[in-house]
C-alpha cells in the first residue's frame, strides 16, 4: 500500500512574521498555532522560510540530533552577544559532548551547593545595604548580588570598586542583546571576553593559585577533544557561559517576588519552611513566567513527521514559552498553581524554560540546576528571611521586552531582616 503524501504545514497568512515576533516574542508563535489549529506552522522570519513548533511532542522531535543541527541556526546577533562565538552552543557531535562535560563537571551537585551558599552570603550582605535605603528596585539589585556570588564561587576575585563594572557587562550580555541597546551588548561582550582572557592567562601562567575544582581553574585548564588547551578567547567565552546564566537568574528572582505578591497564598508554606512547597513554587515560576522565547535549529536532511515534510536546511523554532503553557502537557496552564507539581509529571520535553532534552548530550542548559538553586535561596529570603513592603507600582509584565520583566523591575521598600 502506498504511503500517503505529506501534507503542507499550515502557513501563517502574513508574508513575514518578524514584526509580529518583535511585538510579542513570547506569545506570537503560540497564538498563531492556536489560530491555525496546529502545533506545527510555517512562516517567514527575516524573510527566511521558518517552521515554528510548540508542545512536548514537538520538543522531543526538535531534540532528535539525527534530524536537526544547531550549526548555523542561531542568528549572528545572538551568537555575538548572548552565547559568544565559538562556545559550546555552536558545537555538534563529539566536540559538543566533550566540551559539555566541562560544564557538567563544573556544575555538579556539590559545586551547585557551594554556589547556593555564596548566594545566601550575598543576600545577607545586600540586606544590610538595603536597610539603609528607603526603597530598592529588585531587578538591578539582585543582579549585583548574584554577580558578587557567582564570581566568588568561580574563583574570580573582584577589586572593591570592580563589582559595578562586571555586573553591567554580564547583564548586558542578556539584557541588551535583543533590544535597541544591542550594540552596547556587543561592546560588553568584547570587554567581558578581554577581562576573562586576563583571568585565564593568570591561571595558566600560575600568577594566581586557585582550588583545582573552581570554575575558573577548570575552564583555564580545559582542553579540546584533541588534548590541546582551548584557545584563550574560546576559554573566555566559556567562562562567561558559566558566569552569565547565574546573573540572568535575576529575571526569575524578580518573577518569584512578583508571584509572592500576586499569588499571596503561596507565601505561607514557604515562610513556614516547607522545602517541598519551595521546590514546587520555584518550578511553577519557571513554567508560568516568560524567560527565553524560543530556540533554533536547522533540518539536517529532508524527513516526514506526522505527515509534515521538513525540508533540508529549513530553520525551525521551538516555542519554549508556548510549550510550558501547552494544554496537552499541563492542566489549566494559564493558572499559577505550584501544587500541580505534586502530581503532574515533569519530563525533559514539557518543562523547558531553558531548553529541553538530556543535558549530557543535547543543547539543554547545564546551568539549570544552578538557576533552580539560586531561585530557592532567593525565594526563601523573600518569603521568610526579610520583611519589606510593596509600594504602588506597575507590575504588569513588559511582554515586548527581552527578557520580559515586570515594568517596575519590582520595587520593595522598608527592607529589614526578620
Amino acid at each position: 500500500m502506498q504511503a500517503p503524501s505529506p501534507t503542507h504545514i499550515p502557513r501563517v497568512p502574513a508574508f513575514d512574521s518578524t514584526l509580529g515576533l518583535l511585538r510579542d516574542p513570547y506569545r506570537y508563535i503560540g497564538l498563531q498555532c492556536e489560530r491555525l489549529g496546529s502545533s506545527v506552522i510555517e512562516t517567514r522570519v527575516l524573510l527566511q522560510p521558518t517552521v515554528c513548533m510548540k508542545g512536548p511532542t514537538c520538543a522531543e522531535l526538535f531534540y532528535d540530533m539525527q534530524r536537526f543541527t544547531r550549526i548555523g541556526a542561531a542568528p549572528e546577533p545572538v551568537q555575538a552577544t548572548l552565547f559568544g562565538k565559538g562556545g559550546v552552543q555552536g558545537l555538534e557531535g563529539p566536540a559538543h559532548r566533550y566540551r559539555k562535560a566541562m560544564f557538567i563537571s563544573a556544575l555538579a551537585a556539590s559545586r551547585v551547593e557551594l554556589l547556593a551558599q555564596e548566594v545566601v552570603r550575598s543576600w545577607s550582605e545586600a540586606i544590610n545595604e538595603w536597610r539603609e535605603q528607603r526603597s530598592i528596585v529588585l531587578y538591578p539589585a539582585v543582579q549585583r548580588l548574584l554577580t558578587r556570588a557567582v564570581c566568588r564561587w568561580a574563583g574570580v576575585l573582584l577589586a572593591p570598586n570592580e563589582l559595578p563594572t562586571r555586573t553591567a557587562q554580564l547583564v548586558s550580555l542578556f539584557d541588551d542583546a535583543g533590544s535597541a541597546r544591542h550594540f552596547r551588548s556587543r561592546r560588553a561582550r568584547a570587554e567581558a571576553e578581554q577581562w576573562c582572557s586576563g583571568l585565564i592567562e593568570d591561571v595558566r601562567s600560575r600568577r594566581v593559585d586557585l582550588a583545582e575544582e573552581s570554575a575558573l581553574a577548570v575552564v583555564a585548564r580545559q582542553t579540546d577533544e584533541n588534548g590541546a588547551l582551548l584557545p584563550l578567547r574560546i576559554a573566555a567565552v566559556e567562562m562567561l557561559n558559566l558566569l552569565r546564566p547565574t546573573v540572568a537568574a535575576s529575571v526569575f528572582v524578580v518573577f518569584a517576588a512578583h508571584a509572592l505578591h500576586r499569588f499571596a497564598s503561596c507565601r505561607a508554606p514557604i515562610a513556614a519552611g516547607e522545602s517541598r512547597e519551595l521546590e514546587w513554587f520555584v518550578q511553577e515560576v519557571r513554567r508560568y513566567y516568560p524567560f527565553f522565547p524560543a530556540v533554533a535549529a536547522r533540518v539536517r536532511e529532508p524527513f516526514v513527521w506526522e505527515g509534515f515534510k521538513f525540508q533540508k536546511d529549513r530553520l525551525v523554532l521551538l516555542d519554549l514559552y508556548g510549550t510550558n503553557h501547552d494544554p496537552v502537557a499541563w492542566r489549566d496552564p494559564g493558572a499559577f498553581r505550584p501544587s500541580r507539581f505534586a502530581d503532574e509529571k515533569i519530563t525533559a520535553f514539557n518543562l523547558v524554560p531553558q531548553g529541553g532534552g538530556d543535558v549530557r548530550v543535547h543543547h539543554r542548559c547545564p546551568g539549570e540546576g544552578a538557576v533552580v538553586a539560586v531561585m530557592k535561596v532567593s525565594a526563601d529570603f523573600l518569603a521568610r528571611r526579610i520583611r519589606y513592603e510593596m509600594p504602588q507600582q506597575d507590575l504588569d509584565i513588559a511582554w515586548r521586552r527581552l527578557p520580559a520583566i515586570p515594568r517596575s523591575g519590582v520595587v520593595i521598600a522598608g527592607v529589614a531582616p526578620t
